[in-house]
Formats: structure tokens, sequence, C-alpha cells
């Protein structure tokens, strides 16, 4: 029988994953799926996976991806740190975006590397493929030159070299 999720969210009160979805006879249905052996301290990312590899749930959250797994439990692990909604929600984008002026190289192993997850699901959405309608093989760009190109320092000292 399949399942098309429809919608995800999180109850704090008892803590749980509800999933809104569609069975095969297109009835609408709902699945609460309580969230055991969880506290402020636990990995959003490690709950999320365990969630949707767990037998009872995996064929209903086929349709739902990882990260939206890792966004429920990211508000859910707030509500019991004491954050508002409105805060865990702040935190979890704050989390999930790149500030192009971070040095990456001053981070942790583990922070590196959610960093570039982040930059490959990034590339992986924008990426245009063969396959996609609007796709265009050779594309050739006239940049305007109507002002006056800034040199670098760089460039000055090789132009001294000659």
């Amino acid at each position: 029988m399949a399942h098309a999720a429809k919608k995800c969210g999180v109850c704090f009160q008892p803590p749980s994953i509800i999933l809104i979805y569609t069975d095969g006879r297109d009835k609408t249905r709902q699945r609460i799926m309580p969230v055991r052996n969880f506290s402020k301290f636990s990995d959003c990312a490690l709950a999320a996976e365990q969630l949707k590899n767990n037998p009872r749930h995996k064929a209903y959250l086929e349709g739902v991806s990882l990260c939206q797994l890792r966004k429920m439990y990211s508000l859910l692990k707030g509500h019991l740190g004491g954050e508002s909604l409105a805060e865990s929600l702040e935190k979890f984008q704050q989390e999930e975006t790149i500030d192009p002026e971070e040095d990456l190289n001053k981070l942790d192993d583990r922070e590196l590397a959610k960093r570039k997850s982040i930059m490959d699901e990034l590339f992986e959405m924008n990426r245009k493929k063969k396959d996609d309608p609007d796709f265009i093989y050779d594309i050739e760009v006239d940049f305007p030159q109507d002002e006056q190109l800034e040199s670098c320092g760089w460039d000055l000292e090789s132009d001294e070299e000659n």
C-alpha cells in the first residue's frame, strides 16, 4: 500500500511527530509517532535518522525528507530547552544557512562537515541537469564594460616587474 505524505508537524505535549498522509484509497489519515528518550541534549540528526529507519514508520516516512525530520526534532529540542517556537525556528534557520563571511578554517571537523553537507544540498538543488527543460549546453555571457575596471594590489606588482 502506497502512502503519500502531505504534512509533517510536531506536537510538544506529549512529544511526538505527526504525519498527515493519504493511503492507497486517497483517504487522508494521521499518524502520531511518539518521541521517546529525547532530551534537550540529544542529537537531532541521529534521532531523525533513527525515526526514518524505524521499521514501524519507514513506509510512512518515505515522502518526508531527513532535513524536515531534523527540523521537527530541532523544534522539539528547543521547546524542551525552554525556547519559544519563534526562537527555535530562527535558531534552526541560522544553523541551516551559511554565512559567506564566516571563516570555515576555524571550525571543528563536525561543524565543517555540517556546513559542507549544507553546501552540497544547495548545489544539488540549484544545479541544472541535462534533463531540465531550461538547460542550455553552452552559455556565453557578455559582461558590461561601462565602468572602469578596478585594479587590485597584486596587479600593480606584476606591472612594475615588466
